[in-house]
């Protein structure tokens, strides 16, 4: 897209911006996170950790994982609560680094990101839709693209309608996931055919130099399972007692998903060994199959095909937020800030959203695609907003931050850390893709800067 933006094509800053209705209740929100987080990743992603660590080691990822989704969730926390407006990080790196200065470039390279990574995420999705939807059918690869394609764009027609209506949807396929990841826990558990202590025997023979070798390169898996946690944040402008309901929809989120996931990986070792289960593509129907059979794990396949579905409605419904709240800002095409005439919500926005996740998925394999999004997000997104909070806690008094952390500021110091750990663990490559995609960004933001006359190069 063009960086470079008329005056004439932003929002006119004189005039208010229509509101979005806050019309999503706590449950709606922690329905629309978890969705949001379990998709097709835990699916597909259990088996490369178990081959990443080997033997019960895996499971030290995925604990990681929820410890780093928790530590930053007190971050998202005291952002979401202090400022509930739609687009999440848009506004908080904005207000945080100063909405005249640093603000502008910082706020205007997450949105720039976006455009990139949130069609990655809708990609990812919908690859490991198609890839599984092959255990029922075998598909060629033009296929598995073709499958992956019709899925976004279902997801978009199923996103134009009011938010209301969106979050009684949201309900129903939270409903699906609870009852997909329930029956994969209790048969596992039920019918375990190798015992836990057998599983779980090898943690303590392996020193801790070995366990931090690999755990670095799995829980960059892992993490992107737990990705979704701060959905509510993006919808900021939509819920209901936001300073309440944000935070806590947030900590029900992450503590409810690690739990069922760890029960997920526990259950599955128990029946399938881990020395088959990391060659698996289909490890959940694998799964089944052992316990009931053929026709129970095409059943199986379903209500996966169905939890992935749900995560990739979630995920769009989020980012779509972002370049509309970034239009009403003025700092993207006017054109973005736009709601439907009758139905209220950003329709541009989601097409265009929509449009470029449909795109990507014809396009990229899924293992590079989970990755990319990680190393793509870390630096600005997650590193940024931590550091941001801590600026703001230097200007601002504390009873402007309705939810506080406890501890402050040692997890915010431990999640940046956490982050730059991970940042490197994505390997060389991607981490000079999502260096080079801040670099090209920030030359798109100085030349948009220096034809309008703003800051660097005005006032």
């Amino acid at each position: 897209m063009n960086p470079v933006i008329p005056p004439d094509q932003f929002p006119d800053s004189s005039s208010p911006a229509a509101e979005l209705p806050r019309r999503l209740t706590l449950l709606q929100g922690t329905a629309l996170n978890m969705i949001d987080m379990v998709g097709i990743g835990p699916f597909v992603v259990l088996p490369l950790v178990i081959k990443t660590l080997g033997g019960s080691l895996f499971l030290w990822a995925w604990v990681l994982g929820a410890v780093v989704s928790l530590v930053d969730a007190f971050v998202w926390a005291e952002l979401g609560a202090a400022f509930p407006k739609a687009g999440g990080s848009y506004n908080f790196l904005k207000i945080s680094y100063g909405e005249q200065r640093w603000g502008r470039l910082l706020s205007f390279l997450y949105v720039w990101q976006t455009l990139i990574q949130a069609p990655l995420v809708v990609a990812s999705g919908a690859i490991g839709f198609a890839q599984y939807a092959s255990y029922l059918l075998p598909l060629e690869e033009w296929q598995r693209k073709a499958v992956s394609g019709i899925v976004v764009l279902i997801i978009i027609a199923l996103l134009y309608r009011k938010i209301d209506s969106i979050g009684k949807i949201g309900l129903i396929m939270w409903g699906a996931v609870l009852l997909t990841l329930g029956w994969i826990i209790i048969g596992g558990l039920s019918n375990a055919q190798i015992p836990l202590s057998e599983t779980l025997s090898s943690i303590g023979s392996v020193s801790g130099g070995v366990l931090a070798a690999g755990l670095g390169q799995a829980s960059v898996k892992t993490i992107y399972c737990y990705l979704g946690y701060y959905n509510v944040c993006h919808l900021g402008g939509e819920i209901q007692k936001p300073a309440r309901n944000i935070p806590a929809s947030m900590f029900i989120s992450i503590v409810g998903i690690a739990g069922l996931y760890l029960l997920m990986n526990l259950s599955v070792v128990s029946v399938v060994p881990w020395q088959t289960a990391q060659n698996s593509e289909f490890i959940v129907s694998t799964f089944v199959e052992t316990l009931y059979g053929p026709r129970a794990a095409q059943f199986a396949t379903v209500l996966v095909l169905l939890v992935a579905f749900s995560s990739l409605f979630a995920v769009l419904l989020g980012y779509s937020r972002v370049p509309y709240a970034a239009a009403v800002d003025g700092q993207f095409f006017k054109i973005f800030a736009r709601l439907h005439p009758t139905r209220h919500f950003p329709h541009v926005s989601l097409l265009l959203l929509g449009g470029l996740g449909f795109v990507f998925s014809l396009f990229f394999r899924l293992g590079d695609v989970i990755t990319a999004i990680l190393a793509m997000r870390i630096v600005v997104q997650f590193v940024g907003q931590a550091i941001g909070l801590l600026l703001l806690h230097r200007r601002r008094a504390a009873d402007e931050f309705p939810f506080r952390m406890p501890l402050y500021p040692l997890p915010v110091v431990l999640v940046i850390c956490i982050w730059l750990f991970i940042f490197f663990s994505t390997g060389l490559t991607f981490m000079l893709s999502g260096l080079s995609v801040i670099g090209l960004g920030i030359i798109a933001f100085l030349i948009s800067a220096q034809f309008r006359k703003q800051w660097p190069f005005g006032h």
